[in-house]
């Protein structure tokens, strides 16, 4: 039995009514009917025709169970058809095919009927009477004609069911299984429980440490003893003794306590990794899953083409997370539409070139160094790189000089552009020049990388690599003027350290020679808005893009690659420039996971505008110390994501910003420092932002500090009891965005620092 029907019979099937079964078990039957209607136009075997033959008849005792007539007639004319062809009497070949893949089609249709239509099949009565007509014929041997033509769109999605069928049937192969509603939750607790662990390690080595210095201690005291026992004091011997009997226990205990710490690490490390791969289970699906109307796709739009074409799928047991299956769908039936239409010649056309009739696309999918590895190649006629030449000319989308200085590879860069396309006269296929553009925009949205590759009269493949699960992500820590930034390490070429000595410079922009092209660079401070780079004898360098757009970025340090849990952000902050999401590092400090597509946006902004990597007079160097007339604020807020998005967007602007996790360590920061503004949510554990607001307007040294108060409550009411508090500002985060919150803390405390902008 397949092994997704296991876990079907797992499930709790009381909830579920008879049609209810009936429409699951009716779709996860066609499915094996469509399966096995393609692999017999290819040739026809008795297993596969007994297995259409159980589907077929599964189906009909399914329908007569829930009064579906029309379902009944249709699935018994099937049958017939497949008797027929197990006698030897017809061969179903593609003619035919088509006709049973239409009844196929509208068996799908007949299943998702309302209950008051099941009797007389409602709008689909007339086809159903067609259907069986040319079902008949084809039992009886008559000559195929087009006049039967139910099938859908070849791009219309199957219903989706839940994988649950009614009753057990061996051959059958059940629907794609449906999304698993959120586990962010289990997932945020997951990679918690996991840092928790990993922050035993440097306890641990603490107490390494002090079992050295305890061995230090001990050796003093035996160069001790031997000078008391030198001297022959016996009240200091006797004291000695004493000593060196007290102290002897503590040499084993603690060695014994660091033998139990370390098993103890070693369990919780090891529980908190199983937990973390237990949640990401949960999102993993089948690459396979996700694939089950693409051959059937191929198959009909290169029928309508005249056409011969198949698709053969391997590494469909290839785990993948299942969003990212979901976002791979549309990407992956465009690269096979383009295959079709553009790449796979007619039958005639490939025998004149020496291939067989009948055209391959291979879509394969394999786990490569930790990334999911997708590759849809074809053996078609392929792309012949003066062609893109010339229409890159004839658009001008390059100098003339520069085109024909191109290399393969980058004249294949340009078919991702938007509106680029080969074809002189569009259909409805293709043409258009929607295409390539979609798959790079979705593999990009992905943190993932996508080539192509052409053999003129060979082929063409293209290769996405794409992270397993967005829910785990590699990265690259970096330090950027004191703060830890995170960048996906599929977005990452390459990292160096050279001598500042080696950069260059060029009408105004620095960039590197690095194996013979010129490689810009920009400082990662200036990208994000955080400062100038102090002066360095070495640059630590990021190579981040593609062979189109490939820049240097230049970050202060680079800490090494770390497995963080993404935490998406907040909602109310929208789309934030540069930034795709936030993570806590090993060490429980929270980083922010840097949009890399994104950046390079930014970095061509900054490139034209003459950036430069040299220290800006009055800028501090890291580890400086911070100026000391600058404008100090608190953030108070329960929630890891606003309170960092908050401190980020306020630091970037020269503001000094401490934060608190609560209101009660809100109260404890605010008596013992000196700020010129509070920023505070209200709802919060221990104490609300209204409790911190009544503490600070009662105590007679902060009454007259101001407080802002951002909050997801937006009601009159919300905001008349902020204000009766005595806040002097009321911001709702439904409608924050970085101008809102800046404004506000202009209006109230100026700007950073006192005299001049930030």
């Amino acid at each position: 039995m397949d092994h997704d029907f296991d876990g079907a019979f797992n499930q709790d099937l009381s909830s579920f009514s008879m049609l209810d079964l009936f429409r699951m078990e009716a779709q996860a039957q066609a499915r094996v009917l469509t399966d096995g209607l393609l692999r017999s136009e290819r040739g026809s075997d008795p297993a596969t025709l007994d297995a259409m033959m159980r589907a077929a008849h599964s189906t009909k005792g399914a329908a007569a169970i829930v009064g579906m007539t029309q379902m009944v007639q249709l699935t018994h004319a099937m049958e017939d058809v497949f008797v027929a062809a197990q006698q030897g009497i017809l061969v179903l070949d593609a003619a035919r095919v088509d006709v049973l893949l239409g009844a196929v089609d509208l068996m799908r249709r007949l299943a998702e009927l309302p209950e008051a239509d099941l009797a007389d099949g409602g709008p689909h009565a007339a086809p159903v009477q067609e259907a069986l007509a040319a079902l008949a014929a084809l039992q009886a041997g008559a000559a195929v004609t087009p006049a039967f033509a139910l099938p859908v769109p070849p791009l219309e999605p199957a219903p989706a069911v839940p994988v649950m069928p009614a009753a057990p049937a061996p051959a059958a192969e059940p629907a794609a299984p449906a999304p698993p509603p959120p586990h962010n939750e289990l997932q945020t607790l997951a990679g918690q429980a996991r840092l928790n662990a990993a922050q035993l390690r440097p306890w641990i080595d603490s107490l390494h440490r002090y079992k050295r210095q305890q061995r230090a201690v001990f050796s003093a005291l035996g160069r001790l003893q031997e000078a008391i026992e030198e001297s022959g004091d016996p009240r200091l011997l006797e004291l000695a003794r004493q000593v060196q009997e007290r102290a002897r226990p503590l040499r084993s205990a603690m060695q014994r306590h660091i033998l139990d710490a370390e098993q103890y690490e070693r369990k919780a490390t090891g529980l908190a990794a199983r937990l973390v791969d237990e949640v990401l289970e949960l999102h993993m699906c089948r690459f396979g899953d996700g694939l089950h109307g693409l051959p059937r796709m191929v198959r009909d739009l290169a029928r309508s083409l005249g056409k011969d074409v198949r698709l053969d799928v391997t590494g469909d047991d290839t785990l993948v997370d299942r969003a990212v299956l979901v976002r791979l769908e549309a990407p992956l039936s465009q690269l096979l539409r383009n295959a079709v239409d553009h790449g796979m010649e007619t039958p005639a056309e490939r025998a004149a070139a020496g291939k067989p009739a009948t055209g391959a696309i291979r879509l394969a999918a394999r786990h490569r160094g930790g990334m999911l590895s997708i590759e849809v190649s074809d053996d078609g006629r392929g792309v012949d790189p003066e062609r893109v030449r010339r229409a890159v000319a004839a658009r001008r989308l390059a100098p003339a000089g520069v085109v024909q200085a191109l290399s393969a590879p980058e004249l294949m860069e340009f078919l991702f552009l938007p509106g680029f396309s080969l074809k002189e006269d569009a259909n409805e296929i293709s043409g258009r020049g929607v295409g390539l553009d979609v798959v790079h925009d979705m593999v990009q949205s992905q943190n993932g990388t996508v080539r192509v590759e052409s053999t003129p009269g060979k082929g063409f493949c293209t290769s996405i690599v794409l992270p397993v699960t967005q829910s785990i992500v590699r990265a690259l820590v970096v330090d950027v003027l004191g703060e830890a930034y995170a960048l996906p390490i599929a977005r990452v070429e390459r990292v160096l350290r050279v001598p500042a000595g080696s950069v260059q410079t060029l009408s105004g922009r620095q960039y590197l020679d690095l194996a013979g092209s010129h490689l810009g660079l920009v400082a990662a401070g200036r990208v994000l808005e955080l400062g100038e780079p102090a002066p360095s004898a070495e640059l630590a360098v990021v190579v981040i893009g593609t062979a189109r757009e490939r820049y240097g970025l230049v970050v202060d340090d680079v800490r090494g690659e770390q497995e963080l849990t993404v935490q998406p952000l907040e909602a109310m902050f929208g789309k934030l420039r540069d930034v795709a999401s936030c993570a806590l590092l090993d060490d429980g400090a929270p980083v922010l996971i840097l949009d890399v597509p994104d950046m390079l946006l930014s970095i061509v902004r900054l490139l034209e505008a003459g950036a430069s990597l040299q220290a800006a007079p009055g800028m501090h160097a890291p580890g400086g110390g911070a100026r000391q007339d600058v404008r100090r604020i608190l953030v108070v807020d329960d929630s890891l994501t606003v309170r960092e998005m908050q401190r980020k967007l306020l630091a970037a602007r020269g503001y000094q910003v401490e934060v608190a996790l609560d209101g009660i360590d809100g109260w404890n920061s605010v008596r013992a420092g000196a700020y010129d503004l509070v920023i505070t949510d209200i709802d919060m554990p221990r104490l609300d932002g209204i409790g911190l607001l009544g503490r600070i307007r009662q105590d007679p040294r902060l009454q007259r500090l101001p407080v802002m108060i951002v909050s997801y409550k937006d009601r009159p009411e919300d905001r008349a009891r902020g204000l009766e508090a005595g806040a002097d500002y009321y911001l709702a985060k439904g409608a924050f965005h970085d101008a809102t919150l800046l404004d506000a803390v202009r209006d109230l405390i100026g700007e950073a620092l006192p005299g001049g902008p930030a």
